[in-house]
């Protein structure tokens, strides 16, 4: 299984590299399935993932000044607070079982959320008018919109440990106007410093890390990022898009039957 989690992890790095976004959400199945980690600890080694490929994939951006440094202040800075929210005082004060007629347990919250966050991932990219590719349909800035965007997105995706690049790039298209290539590379930066603030608060209040098991999983994310460049300019996008949304959705409603199943 160790084998395939990192085969696994090497097309997420493909993936977030050829698409810039939607590659990282298949960290926390990765960990869970594949490497058979303990959900809530999975979320805080998706967050180290998650950040260090952004940062990684974002140095390109800064390279070709591709990035708006004033947005990703905007959204960026909230974003980073509603992390630090989920991680040090909404997913602690989440009981590890509740009775609702059924017992539910934590895990199965986490995952059953991360399940909905994927299929709506899935269906952003499979609709074919994606207001991503759209560049011309943009509404004028909006810094509140903005803000509080930022808040709650940083919240879900802290919650589940998700970078969270398929909400952040319609919103900076949509809300800030910015042209796709741009949102991209602002989404990447805003994803390496919130996952990494994030999982730095996991790291304050005592999460043991096992740095090794991080190493290899970071070496072979960043072969599948670099492999990724090599590809970028040879696939059609909208193919990719397709084709990893409906591989977002067959993942996502994989999780949600597989937890109801537990139950």
């Amino acid at each position: 299984m160790i084998a395939l989690g990192l085969i696994g992890v090497f097309i997420m790095g493909l993936v977030l590299s050829l698409l810039g976004a939607g590659g990282s959400i298949l960290t926390l199945p990765i960990l869970v399935y594949l490497f058979s980690i303990p959900v809530v600890e999975a979320t805080s080694y998706s967050l180290l993932i998650v950040g260090f490929t952004a940062f990684i994939g974002s140095v390109g951006h800064v390279i070709r000044r591709s990035i708006d440094i004033k947005t990703a202040i905007v959204f960026g800075v909230p974003s980073i607070l509603g992390v630090l929210i989920s991680r040090h005082y909404i997913l602690p004060a989440v009981p590890s079982e509740f009775n609702l007629g059924i017992t539910l347990t934590k895990d199965f919250t986490v995952m059953t959320i991360f399940s909905f966050l994927m299929i709506t991932a899935s269906i952003m990219m499979i609709k074919r008018n994606d207001p991503l590719l759209d560049t011309k349909k943009t509404s004028t800035k909006n810094k509140y919109l903005l803000t509080i965007k930022g808040l709650v997105v940083g919240s879900v995706t802290g919650f589940v440990g998700a970078g969270g690049g398929f909400l952040i790039i319609p919103t900076l298209v949509l809300f800030a106007g910015l042209k796709m290539k741009v949102a991209v590379g602002t989404s990447l930066i805003i994803i390496a410093f919130k996952s990494i603030i994030g999982f730095s608060n996991d790291l304050f209040n005592g999460f043991q890390t096992n740095w090794i098991f991080i190493l290899y999983v970071i070496l072979f994310t960043i072969s599948g990022v670099i492999l990724g460049q090599y590809f970028l300019k040879k696939l059609a996008d909208n193919q990719l898009k397709s084709f990893f949304g409906f591989t977002l959705l067959a993942i996502g409603l994989f999780i949600f039957v597989e937890q109801i199943l537990r139950i």
